[in-house]
């Protein structure tokens, strides 16, 4: 008679059978500890899986630095190379690159059911080769859409599959943490990058330096994924502790999961809106402020501190706030964070007079509150999907939170072309401060013990 319950979800992908060999001592009844693919011990924590870690942050430095080469001379190369007047125009290479990407996270939880990890992470990165060159050598702005749904791609699968396999790998007592530290090492990446394409293009002209220098980042990013290894045998563990069993008869395939985090459970839905609007935010102003703050008479290399200062303070602030959130709980570090977000736009047009003043200051309390936010809306989505649809919960999370980039995109070129660029940073002010008061209503802490 077969001990292991029927309700007990089949292996991950991926993963290796346990040796068949059980010493004496071992009760029948009792599993063997998971083995990876190579026969390893699996075991959960950070400590414990260092070095894969650290591989997947130094893998997700290059997935934020190509990213990170469009922050300063895009929107720039779109009014000024290719004549665009339309903001509309000028930020279609966002919604692009914001639509296509949602889309990719999305399909992505739902593809883990069928393919490793790795193999997604490996894909997303041999999509993303073409990227840094269309963008140094577009003859026209249709192509650099297409870069930017070829980045999309890119960036929904190796960004993913980073933040999911970090979370596999250090299990529930740590998630805050690992997100921390991946999404710090993804952003700094992405403003470090948008300083130093900033100062390329002041001494080379706004393409195609700046932009060859993804290159590199690509090279890395596959170089690395094809080293690290998958971490299926790790979700397995997880599944074989966790306290609360599936139930009966639930639902884990991608369409119920969207329907259940987009609204049916009220802190997945009030964590996947709050995500939305903070990804409006970096979509308005990634197309806004160096339209804005050039207006005003700064030059690249003050943009390229604006608008890299933005997500380097996004990035290391999310180390702390991260760790904060598994001590504290989630939902205070999110309301805040939105508050602060909202905060740093009204600076940025109480102080335009003086722009780059304004500019800093924004950047700085955008930083900062998105830092507070970011890692603790992953962690809360995780905290409250079971780890047997975990995968499409977070994709689900994670198409709400980068349709903002499209949102932010669209918000910005309409209301530019309607009523100027202020009124788009008004905009943005109103939604964040109503974003973070419905997390306050909607969000519960529900955190899980390793």
């Amino acid at each position: 008679m077969k001990t292991t319950p029927a309700s007990a979800p089949p292996p991950a992908p991926g993963l290796s059978a346990a040796p068949s060999a059980v010493p004496s001592t071992t009760p029948a009844t009792e599993p063997a500890p998971p083995v990876d693919r190579s026969g390893r011990p699996v075991r959960l924590g950070l400590r414990e899986n260092w070095l894969q870690f650290t591989l997947l942050v130094v893998v997700n430095m290059a997935v934020g630095g190509l990213v990170g080469l469009e922050r300063t001379t895009v929107p720039l190369i779109g009014s000024e190379t290719f004549g665009l007047t339309s903001g509309l125009a000028v930020f279609s290479f966002i919604i692009a690159f914001g639509l296509t990407k949602a889309f990719t996270n999305l399909a992505a939880g739902a593809l883990t059911a069928r393919f490793r990890r790795k193999q997604l992470l490996v894909t997303g990165w041999l999509i993303g080769v073409p990227v840094p060159f269309l963008l140094a050598y577009a003859p026209s702005w249709n192509w650099i859409i297409a870069a930017n749904v070829l980045l999309g791609l890119n960036q929904g699968l190796t960004w993913s599959m980073t933040v999911n396999m970090k979370i596999d790998l250090v299990g529930p007592s740590r998630r805050g943490l690992a997100t921390g530290l991946n999404e710090a090492a993804g952003y700094t990446s992405v403003g470090v990058t948008a300083l130093v394409t900033g100062y390329l293009a002041t001494g080379y002209g706004l393409r195609p330096v700046p932009e060859l220098i993804g290159a590199v980042f690509v090279v890395a990013g596959l170089a690395l994924a094809l080293v690290v290894r998958d971490t299926s045998a790790h979700v397995a563990l997880e599944l074989a502790r966790h306290p609360k069993p599936l139930p009966e008869g639930e639902r884990t395939g991608l369409g119920a999961t969207f329907i259940r985090t987009s609204w049916r459970d009220r802190s997945l839905r009030g964590a996947s809106q709050a995500g939305l609007i903070n990804n409006l935010n970096d979509g308005l102003t990634w197309g806004v402020f160096p339209l804005l703050f050039t207006d005003r008479g700064l030059g690249l290399v003050a943009v390229g501190l604006i608008k890299g200062l933005y997500p380097i303070l996004w990035g290391l602030g999310q180390i702390p706030t991260g760790h904060l959130s598994d001590r504290f709980g989630r939902k205070p570090l999110i309301v805040t964070g939105m508050l602060v977000q909202a905060g740093g736009f009204v600076l940025a047009l109480a102080l335009l007079d003086h722009p780059l003043l304004a500019g800093v200051l924004s950047a700085v309390a955008l930083g900062l509150g998105t830092a507070m936010v970011y890692p603790a809306l992953i962690a809360s989505i995780s905290d409250h999907a079971h780890p047997a649809w975990r995968a499409n919960a977070l994709g689900t999370y994670r198409f709400w939170r980068d349709i903002g980039y499209a949102a932010g995109a669209l918000v910005a070129g309409v209301l530019a072309d309607l009523l100027g660029l202020n009124a788009t940073i008004v905009a943005a002010a109103v939604l964040t401060a109503g974003s973070g008061l419905l997390a306050a209503r909607w969000i519960t802490e529900h955190r899980a013990t390793a």
